[in-house]
């Protein structure tokens, strides 16, 4: 595993040191991160299509980054994989992570997502990176909960279509040596390993479809995110660290009584402030041998986004785990070869 890194989303603004690639990475490197995580959507972090049709572009992007001590870790695409797949219902909402030529279009908007994504396919060739994290997307989210009943076969139909819009972009993706790793996160088709299993099995089981694995979405689902990593650990090929808890009340549970994001049972906290347990986390990616990135996603409801940063940096560092090369117990090894095993069973 690698680390300690940072998703730089949360932080870009218009003042310094937020509002240039080399002073928020010399920030974060000050801090004590090794990584960073680029927002493809953000103009004053990179130029997504410079990035993909230049390989000096790229060159110049990683100098930058490198200047700073850091490493680009990963490229994030998560507002474009949104808009490959938008139900009518959210139309306007997520109109606003369009490009403004393509909005109040749903037709251009989809197109527009999907040829972002070939161009995040092809950066993040340009980079040498392996991996991208991104949304799915959604067109069956407003019929989540089965009432009305759902009619026979829509389930199914969506992740058909989604299946669909997806493979093409997996192909490029794949064709550039890059995984898509999708944020299993509610809103999205994609949101608990069901749901993962069914767009998977859309998809003909493409090699490319894999997952940034994000325990606060499951704490806050009130799924066992510990499990999760063994059923699905061949597919982790991202971990994006954060904090959540779930504390529920005779008022309000998983759904949260359209509560803000203070006053809901399930929010997201700071690393270390919520109930996320990443001792048994670690520990266990550490044993299936993760060999990605340890990624911050700074999202808290309490507290300021500086003070989260400069806590996630030595937190994600002491849970690391540095996997032993040989057993604890070495020093008893009696040194029995294939002859003495015989004697000790009696054969």
């Amino acid at each position: 595993m690698k680390g300690p890194a940072i998703f730089l989303a949360q932080f870009m603004g218009d003042t310094a040191p937020f509002n240039t690639l080399k002073s928020i990475c010399n920030y974060m490197a000050d801090l004590g991160y090794k990584g960073v995580q680029l927002p493809t959507w953000d103009a004053r972090c990179v130029d997504l299509k410079k990035l993909a049709e230049s390989k000096t572009y790229a060159d110049e992007i990683k100098g930058i980054v490198q200047s700073t001590g850091l490493e680009i870790t990963e490229l994030s695409s998560h507002l474009q994989g949104q808009l490959v797949a938008v139900h009518p219902a959210y139309d306007t909402m997520f109109d606003g992570f369009a490009a403004p030529e393509v909005r109040n279009n749903p037709k251009a908007r989809t197109a527009w997502a999907v040829d972002q994504m070939m161009m995040n396919a092809k950066a993040s060739k340009n980079l040498g990176l392996n991996a991208h994290a991104t949304f799915s997307g959604a067109l069956l989210w407003p019929y989540m909960y089965p009432w009305p009943q759902r009619p026979a076969g829509l389930v199914e139909m969506g992740f058909e279509e989604l299946a669909k819009r997806w493979k093409p972009i997996l192909n490029e993706f794949d064709k550039n040596g890059v995984d898509v790793c999708y944020e299993l996160h509610p809103g999205e088709d994609l949101h608990d390993g069901l749901t993962f299993e069914a767009f998977l099995e859309a998809t003909g089981n493409h090699s490319r479809v894999n997952i940034n694995y994000d325990p606060s979405h499951f704490v806050l689902q009130q799924l066992d995110y510990i499990q999760f990593i063994d059923f699905y650990h061949e597919r982790i090929k991202m971990y994006h660290v954060k904090d959540a808890e779930f504390n529920p009340s005779g008022k309000a549970g998983v759904y949260g009584g359209y509560q803000n994001w203070l006053q809901r049972p399930g929010r997201f906290r700071s690393l270390g402030d919520g109930q996320v347990d990443f001792v048994s986390i670690f520990s266990k990616l550490a044993e299936y041998d993760y060999e990605g990135w340890a990624v911050l996603e700074w999202e808290c409801c309490l507290k300021h986004p500086e003070d989260g940063a400069a806590e996630g940096a030595p937190f994600i560092a002491d849970h690391m785990i540095r996997k032993t090369e040989k057993a604890f117990d070495d020093f008893a090894d009696s040194g029995i070869d294939v002859a003495g095993n015989k004697k000790a069973l009696g054969l």
